[in-house]
């Protein structure tokens, strides 16, 4: 199960079946406009720390697939990554936020919690492993100052 399924592709999975348990339950009473402006805010800053962090791997000139960490060739920890050590998949789950927020149902927020259980059980420990080794005491020192989400 490690690293098979890309996050971006788990993103989308997980928002199809948090919409599939927003039909089946009911809905949270929040009036249109705040739940969308909500949604709206979430889903933004999600694009916004996503694109960062699409953009200083590209910067660096290093892999952006998370499939294969062990292809990293630098260890990117400026800009968004002062923040969060996975600001890509901060992101995503900021997206998934939003969708449950649109959604209006607060059983779509399982969604979220397992995708972050799944993004730190079956993605980030691999990659954080492949890092270590091909960084070793500059991705450890890197560990000590920034967090692993937020």
């Amino acid at each position: 199960m490690e690293k098979r399924i890309p996050p971006v592709v788990l993103a989308l999975i997980v928002g199809l079946l948090m919409w599939l348990i927003a039909e089946s339950g009911p809905r949270l009473d929040v009036g249109e406009m705040p739940r969308l402006a909500v949604a709206t805010v979430l889903f933004l800053l999600g694009a916004l720390i996503t694109v960062a962090g699409v953009l200083a791997f590209r910067s660096s000139n290093t892999t952006v697939d998370p499939r294969r960490p062990e292809a990293s060739s630098a260890l990117v920890s400026s800009g968004v990554y002062r923040y969060s050590r996975n600001p890509m998949y901060l992101g995503f789950g900021l997206w998934l936020l939003a969708w449950s927020v649109f959604l209006a149902s607060a059983w779509a927020l399982v969604g979220v919690m397992f995708f972050v259980l799944y993004m730190n059980r079956f993605q980030i420990e691999p990659e954080e492993r492949a890092l270590r080794e091909s960084f070793g005491g500059a991705f450890r020192e890197y560990e000590r100052r920034v967090r692993r989400w937020l």
